[in-house]
């Protein structure tokens, strides 16, 4: 993240010590800086939402946002805050290894959400990660939550080659082209090819309302379940 502008961040975290630890941690962290932290979905709405504030939500970049908050649901906080705020990035955070929330997302806001478990592998790089990805409006799905999937059968994704399935996944875990091509091993033309077959296998397209890339992520999760 080094030679940009730092990556201005909201945390809403109903959980005390938790949310200080997120705060620090980022606030440590190069090229990311916390600019309002909120123990609820009120209090979230009255500081970024209240037109005239140096704080509103148009001044951020990435919002982190744990999906039980007392007061509410941090997925209806998210998509109001998207509403205020196209660009806006949603990191969210959750105890229920549910990634099957992100389908209830209206599809013309679903670009820039990650979603990541609490109870998995969650850590300051793999937030940090998420934070990036999705302030470029891509998104990150929890990898442990990801790699426990599999394809329903009869549906688009079981009719993948077994090489088109792993490009997908790593597509779903938030890798660009380039950091799927390095995983597997290939080279990047090939993964390019790849996911040109998954788009087509899918009936996916590029120009509509939601891009081609989240659309594949979003199918990857409505046509698997965890094993």
């Amino acid at each position: 993240m080094s030679g940009k502008r730092a990556i201005r961040v909201a945390v809403v975290e109903d959980q005390a010590l938790f949310r200080q630890l997120l705060v620090t941690g980022l606030d440590a962290a190069p090229g990311v800086s916390v600019s309002v932290a909120a123990a609820d979905a009120a209090s979230a709405r009255r500081t970024l939402l209240h037109e005239g504030t140096d704080l509103a939500v148009r001044s951020i970049d990435v919002a982190v946002l744990d999906v039980q908050l007392g007061d509410g649901s941090g997925i209806d906080l998210g998509v109001d805050l998207r509403a205020a705020n196209p660009a806006l990035g949603i990191v969210l955070l959750s105890a229920t290894d549910s990634l099957d929330v992100l389908l209830d997302l209206p599809r013309t806001i679903t670009h820039g959400w990650s979603y990541l478990s609490k109870t998995s592998a969650l850590s300051l790089p793999a937030l940090l990660r998420a934070i990036e990805v999705s302030a470029e409006g891509r998104s990150v799905f929890d990898p442990e939550l990801v790699a426990r999937r599999r394809p329903r059968r009869g549906t688009g994704l079981s009719r993948l080659s077994t090489r088109q399935y792993e490009v997908l996944r790593l597509l779903a875990e938030g890798l660009s082209n380039a950091g799927i091509a390095s995983r597997l091993g290939l080279a990047p033309r090939s993964v390019d090819n790849h996911i040109a077959g998954i788009y087509a296998e899918l009936g996916l397209a590029s120009g509509g309302v939601v891009n081609p890339r989240v659309a594949a992520a979003l199918r990857f999760l409505d046509e698997s379940a965890a094993s």
